[in-house]
């Protein structure tokens, strides 16, 4: 039995299809494994038309960018996750819409971009978990679409604050992020915070938010109340 490289066995672990792989191939592959810290930006564009990226260990979010200039989150990834846009960004030889930043901190393996799409092609398994994990990640994309579609915006940023919360009562995060991650605009978000900060359920400062009340903000999720 042939050893694999510490990086192709780490890879593995995660993603069980690539043991479909042999030394040469993952050789020719150029592995680089890297830790990035939380906030820092992991995989853009101009990395995309070089290398696909496997997400080892962390969270990261993906954005893009709207047709009005907003930026909005596309999904989010966790370790053993496959990036859709990637694949078949590479796929069609298309510019990689979005960016890929760290939530928290993150190990993540490079790959040379041509060597990953001579894998989905040359092996099954490898083809059949890349596009069962997209059509995975599609379907919870479709299903939290519909959820926010049907939940109005105060109550969906209170569930939001309520998730970023569940550890610590204070989360470092700016208007913009949170305009992000609901779809939203940085001036709406601010004047739902400002409602919320009147009512002492929550404080804000500088790129910071503090959950004063979460009974409250417990109660409007269940609630959904909506948006005057």
């Amino acid at each position: 039995m042939t050893r694999l490289s510490p990086e192709l066995h780490t890879l593995s672990k995660v993603f069980p299809c690539f043991q479909a792989l042999s030394p040469e191939e993952w050789a020719d592959a150029q592995p680089v494994l890297r830790v990035f810290p939380a906030h820092s930006a992991l995989f853009r564009s101009e990395d995309a038309a070089e290398y696909a990226v496997f997400l080892l260990a962390g969270t990261v979010q993906i954005s893009n960018i709207t047709e009005d200039g907003r930026e909005a989150l596309a999904s989010r990834l966790t370790a053993g996750d496959i990036c859709a846009m990637m694949v078949l960004s590479g796929l069609s030889e298309r510019e990689y819409p979005g960016a890929m930043t760290a939530e928290t901190e993150v190990a993540a393996l490079f790959v040379t971009k041509s060597s990953f799409l001579l894998w989905i092609q040359r092996h099954a398994p490898i083809r059949n978990a890349v596009f069962g994990n997209i059509l995975d990640g599609l379907i919870r994309m479709g299903g939290s679409l519909s959820a926010k579609l049907s939940k109005p915006l105060e109550a969906r940023l209170a569930e939001v604050l309520l998730k970023l919360t569940a550890e610590q009562p204070t989360i470092h995060i700016t208007h913009k992020q949170l305009a992000a991650e609901l779809g939203s605009v940085r001036e709406v978000v601010s004047r739902q915070l400002n409602r919320m900060q009147l009512k002492g359920w929550i404080t804000t400062g500088r790129g910071c938010v503090s959950i004063q009340q979460r009974e409250a903000l417990k109660e409007l999720v269940g609630d959904q109340v909506t948006e005057d």
